[in-house]
């Protein structure tokens, strides 16, 4: 399977694995620097993010050393991967609430690119969790996105969080990509339930569950293709709002 990739060799032009390198790269070092996330990008849309490095040094056709020389551990490599598609789901909710007037065709062209381009294989490896009290702001334990806590009442509103999964302390970097992504997917939710367009009841956690769970990742591209757009198509009709009769 090939995931768009023209996007990124830009974005990893003079920029180190931990993104605290300035200096250009020498032409092999770049080159080699752009094989692997190339490759990383594949191999973690195909299998997910519990692929081996050895599986993305193979595909890179490169050594395992090489992998490690630029990103001393595969958390490192994660977390580049990760960031870097939370910039693109940004852009792509920022193209759509920039083009789109309509509310819900802004709200279902940012699901169909992003799910077309196999974004959701490759959101964050964090859990999107619900269960932040904005009273309290207690963290709780990760888990899969729910509606509301139990006992939550109607005034408890919950925020979408994306937390890692070890105790190590969030970057700062990757949570200030989360909160963009979280404002601007926001704005599309709020701008289409504002309408009458999108159910009153879908948040925030659940359109980007949607990415998640609608790009499959098939060996055959025509057939990956058309199962991602039949299975969009059944849940945008899930999201959308219905006339009470």
């Amino acid at each position: 399977m090939h995931i768009q990739g023209s996007h990124w060799s830009t974005a990893v032009a003079s920029a180190d694995a931990g993104g605290g390198r300035s200096t250009p790269l020498r032409v092999d070092a770049q080159r080699n620097l752009e094989h692997v996330l190339r490759a990383a990008r594949e191999v973690f849309g195909e299998l997910g993010y519990g692929a081996p490095m050895e599986d993305v040094a193979r595909r890179a056709r490169v050594g395992v050393g090489t992998v490690y020389r630029r990103f001393p551990s595969k958390d490192v490599l994660v977390r580049r991967i990760a960031e870097e598609e939370t910039a693109r789901l940004t852009e792509q909710a920022r193209t759509a609430l920039g083009q789109e007037d309509e509310p819900w065709s802004a709200l279902s062209r940012f699901l169909r690119t992003s799910v077309a381009s196999g974004a959701g294989r490759l959101l964050p490896p964090q859990v999107l969790r619900v269960g932040v009290d904005v009273e309290t702001e207690e963290r709780v334990e990760p888990r899969v996105p729910q509606q509301r806590q139990p006992g939550a009442t109607g005034g408890q509103l919950h925020e979408l969080r994306l937390v890692e999964q070890r105790p190590a302390p969030v970057d700062e970097r990757e949570d200030s990509g989360a909160a963009a992504l979280l404002e601007v997917v926001g704005r599309l939710v709020d701008r289409a339930r504002a309408a009458g367009q999108l159910r009153a009841d879908v948040t925030v956690a659940d359109v980007l569950l949607v990415i998640a769970t609608a790009a499959p990742s098939l060996p055959d591209a025509v057939q990956q293709a058309a199962a991602s757009s039949r299975l969009l198509d059944i849940l945008l009709e899930g999201l959308r709002s219905r006339p009470v009769e």
